[in-house]
């Protein structure tokens, strides 16, 4: 590794091989209370739809805005990430998803939750494209996924926290308290970040000193590479399962399993810390493949198509009615969802150029969102009429048609050869 990484620069008491590594600490903190922040209004839902009287199609209204909301803006926030640098978009997210959670314990009308949820939504998108340009920045391939799922893995922990930390708070103070705690501590977090955070020096993405960079696509040709497709249609077709898990999981553990809000802050969390650790030792094992000489973009395939295959289990969940079994298998379904969660942005720094990176992520992200509108739209009508079975049966089938598309579709992307990407 290059001399820069190992050096601390004037002024700064961290070299930058150990600053990389607080930096991913904060990041990993960022995602915790991103994930505790979207994850409330799940962790409530039965206290929400009493407070605000909505039924299931009205939580369902709810969450899509919230999903609209954080579709739209996603691509934008991965253009803005190439543009400004990801260190300010971090900043920026962390102080205005932070603000629209803590106001939104004070609100008084469903039109102001709405509201609130669709500002979190907006100003949530920061963090992801930014994460992955942070990571492809300060770390090389060998590292990179590693790394990339430390940071992502606080958004599981995050919705681990969220079942005991909102079920206390709402239980012993308010329901309002479950919003304004965790947004005050995203505020104090922001402030940290301004001060740590600095650009990765030269050679801290394992390049050789004085390498050429590869240039960059431009916007047009950026949408006219078949890899990039490929990355939409996979977060398309993967993403919805993942929404599922956040947003309908512990309603439907409190409503068809008989659990209460108490027994959730129990064991709610349960699901996803074992979807966090299976998501961090996939990544961890794509590595290994790498740094024993694998293609870094196929290692990725392998692992993704070979996890994607425990999805089907998920069709045996609405015939069980015991909450241990079923959260069991939400917890192999949830290992599945991270391990590509975490992976798939990887697949994307080594397919496209680093300049090109968080727009990639942030449009991709955008298409995932759209994903889980249209499923949770699916999901909301269908729970009321025809009940779980068929939603069971529709999520079974999701991450296999994504791991076919993309071994299909994603490949090496280079925009000085027209043409002719390399091989995965």
């Amino acid at each position: 590794m290059s001399a820069p990484i190992h050096a601390a620069p004037p002024g700064t008491l961290l070299p930058p091989h150990w600053r990389r590594w607080v930096i991913v600490a904060l990041v990993f903190l960022a995602f915790v209370l991103n994930y505790v922040d979207r994850q409330i209004v799940s962790v409530l839902k039965p206290t929400l739809k009493a407070e605000f009287a909505i039924d299931d199609r009205g939580y369902a209204l709810l969450v899509n805005v919230f999903t609209f909301c954080y579709a739209s803006t996603y691509a934008g926030a991965g253009w803005l990430a190439d543009r400004f640098g990801a260190g300010r978009m971090i900043l920026g997210g962390l102080i205005a998803w932070s603000s629209a959670c803590l106001l939104t314990g004070f609100s008084r009308t469903l039109g102001q939750l709405t509201f609130l949820r669709g500002l979190l939504g907006m100003s949530e998108t920061a963090l992801f494209p930014s994460q992955l340009r942070v990571v492809t920045e300060w770390f090389p391939p060998g590292l990179r996924a590693t790394a990339n799922s430390i940071c992502a893995a606080g958004s599981t922990l995050g919705a681990v926290v969220a079942a005991p930390l909102v079920a206390w708070l709402a239980i012993s103070h308010s329901w309002q308290a479950a919003f304004v705690v965790p947004g005050a501590l995203g505020l104090v977090l922001a402030a940290v970040w301004w001060v740590v955070y600095r650009a990765a020096p030269a050679g801290a993405d394992g390049a050789a000193p004085g390498a050429e960079a590869m240039p960059a696509f431009t916007w047009p040709k950026l949408w006219r590479t078949r890899s990039l497709w490929g990355v939409l249609l996979c977060r398309f077709f993967g993403d919805p399962v993942w929404y599922f898990c956040l947003f309908w999981m512990p309603g439907y553990l409190q409503e068809q399993s008989g659990l209460t809000l108490a027994q959730i802050g129990l064991l709610g969390w349960i699901p996803f810390l074992v979807a966090d650790v299976g998501g961090v030792g996939s990544s961890v094992f794509s590595d290994r493949l790498v740094r024993r000489g694998a293609a870094p973009l196929r290692a990725r395939k392998y692992m993704l198509a070979g996890v994607s295959l425990l999805t089907p289990l998920c069709v045996l969940i609405p015939q069980l009615s015991h909450p241990a079994p079923v959260l069991g298998l939400f917890s192999v379904v949830g290992m599945v969802c991270l391990s590509w969660l975490f992976n798939l942005g990887v697949v994307v720094a080594e397919a496209f150029p680093k300049p090109n990176v968080g727009s990639v992520w942030g449009i991709a992200g955008a298409c995932g969102a759209a994903g889980a509108i249209v499923f949770n739209t699916y999901v909301g009508q269908v729970m009321e009429t025809l009940g779980p079975v068929r939603v069971f049966a529709v999520m079974a089938l999701l991450h296999p048609v994504a791991a076919l598309v993309l071994w299909t579709m994603v490949r090496k992307e280079r925009p000085d050869i027209a043409g002719a990407p390399v091989p995965a």
